[in-house]
């Protein structure tokens, strides 16, 4: 995958549109959930973003799609199918009240007009959030009333799904739905009542996520429903998403090196990063609920309730900084009591992700022979650093190169390296990695848009890596991976094995926007 990192150092003021309550939601909000449903609405910034993807899109993208009636009705079979895939929430009569909106939306996209989008979003939230009410208000009625003396069948496939023709018709699906999941935990052997407490629990989980779902997320949605029209590579991600996306590319953040997890209402350790701050600082432990976060140790913010990411956003922050946690612990004997724990923050080193060595003896004909492996779980680049001209960045070609060096120095007789379940990554990591065995000549050939072809090639590197080479590959193995795969194989440098790769034959380009950023098929 290529990535080139375009800014655009443009300031907007934070200002938020206001949109009033459609006609369409008021019919939908009922009076006893109506003041706890606020609807969602889409900011200035995400306006503007909409109309800037809109362009690359139309621009940039391998494949010209014109923003017409036909993609417009494209677009809203794609959001309605990622709004409610297993299609539990809405009905064709749902449906036939988004109908207005058919032909509609590729001109209003265009002009940074998102309230169809929203106003749709709105709806099913209002839906999904009174089912959820009434299931967990009803469930041990609802359960006592399944019969499993009869043979009853239920389409789990959502592909094969038609929308359910109206509301029995779909309370008879999510009836059976029900019957499936509580026959499932009977054959589990749990007793009525903990199959009650399961799903009980379970139900909770799913109405907490719904009403937490925010603004951000409807658009990363409904742009993604745009852009997977194109092709699947095509992806919008939100600012928290984009900044994820970037942390593992470089394999590093700033922050405590602690692995978190939602655990109902709780955010949970769920594990220390082996030298990390937290590691270090040695009183954060797994299984620790974080309850409270305070930035100066003074003014704590309560977290329960919270979602996963904004816990997350609140912790992490700029080296050399602290943070203070109000935790709740297992192994304290008050399991009430909460804990204080500061914690400076640092540079966090992902080294799970990180290229890795080891050396097999393998014993044949009564001689032992000592072969490498380096497994490479992506194709990694601190694409930061490196456009600061940081001598240190971080990179998979250079860590590769550092371990081929010490294996060498190993005496080792061959090397495999290691690509299964590797899905890719940065292109020019790929291509420089190819030269630490090839001496020369092109990697990968590139086609765009407009036909011409341009090949990539490495640099010639007379001290690669000439002594035999394995490279092994599974169905998880794509992209970057297969450029390798393919160029060792053409240049008959070494053996490939394994199963078939996984097929991906396309480039992306990164660019950040004011909100977020796109990854482009180009």
């Amino acid at each position: 995958m290529k990535i080139i990192i375009l800014k655009a150092f443009i300031i907007y003021f934070f200002i938020f549109t206001i949109q009033s309550t459609s006609s369409l939601e008021e019919n939908y909000l009922s009076q006893e959930y109506k003041q706890n449903i606020q609807p969602l609405t889409a900011t200035l910034k995400q306006q503007r973003t909409s109309k800037v993807i809109v362009n690359k899109l139309k621009t940039r993208h391998y494949k010209k799609y014109k923003f017409d009636d036909s993609l417009s009705s494209d677009l809203l079979n794609s959001y309605l199918n990622n709004i409610d895939p297993a299609k539990r929430y809405f009905s064709e009569i749902d449906i036939s009240k988004f109908e207005k909106f058919r032909f509609v939306l590729d001109d209003q996209i265009k002009k940074g007009d998102l309230q169809s989008a929203y106003e749709i979003f709105n709806v099913y939230r209002i839906i999904s959030i009174n089912y959820l009410n009434d299931l967990i208000n009803n469930l041990e009625q609802y359960i006592n009333d399944l019969d499993f003396t009869i043979d009853e069948e239920i389409i789990i496939d959502s592909d094969k799904l038609s929308w359910q023709k109206n509301q029995q018709a779909l309370s008879e699906r999510n009836r059976r739905i029900l019957k499936n999941t509580v026959l499932n935990l009977k054959l589990e052997d749990q007793s009525d009542d903990k199959i009650i407490e399961t799903l009980t629990r379970r139900f909770k989980n799913q109405l907490t996520r719904i009403k937490q779902l925010n603004s951000d997320d409807v658009f990363q949605l409904f742009m993604n429903s745009l852009s997977e029209l194109y092709d699947p590579h095509t992806n919008y991600f939100s600012p928290r998403n984009s900044e994820n996306f970037n942390i593992n590319m470089r394999l590093s953040l700033e922050g405590i090196g602690a692995l978190l997890k939602q655990d109902g209402e709780y955010v949970q350790v769920e594990r220390i990063i082996n030298a990390g701050p937290a590691d270090k600082q040695g009183e954060l432990k797994p299984t620790d609920k974080i309850v409270s976060v305070s930035q100066n140790d003074i003014d704590f913010v309560e977290v329960v309730g919270w979602r996963l990411d904004e816990v997350v956003d609140l912790i992490r922050g700029k080296k050399g900084t602290t943070v203070t946690l109000g935790v709740i612990s297992n192994s304290e004997a008050n399991s009430n009591k909460v804990k204080k724990i500061k914690i400076t923050r640092n540079t966090v080193k992902l080294e799970e992700q990180s290229a890795k060595k080891e050396i097999l003896d393998i014993k044949y004909k009564n001689k032992t022979h000592k072969i490498g492996v380096i497994s490479i779980p992506t194709f990694y680049m601190d694409f930061e650093a490196y456009s600061k001209g940081n001598k240190d960045y971080k990179s998979t070609t250079r860590d590769v190169k550092n371990l081929i060096h010490d294996l060498t120095k190993e005496n080792v007789e061959a090397i495999i390296v290691d690509l299964r379940g590797n899905g890719g990554g940065s292109l020019p990591e790929v291509i420089q990695l190819t030269g630490l065995f090839v001496e020369s000549g092109p990697v990968v050939q590139i086609r765009t848009s407009g036909g011409s072809i341009m090949p990539q090639n490495n640099y010639p590197n007379k001290n690669y890596y000439d002594k035999p080479l394995t490279v092994l590959i599974d169905r998880l193995s794509a992209s970057a991976s297969e450029i390798f795969a393919g160029a060792i194989q053409d240049y008959g440098r070494g053996l490939i094995i394994g199963g078939k790769s996984f097929g991906k034959g396309t480039v992306q380009q990164f660019a950040e926007l004011d909100h977020g950023s796109l990854k482009i098929t180009e």
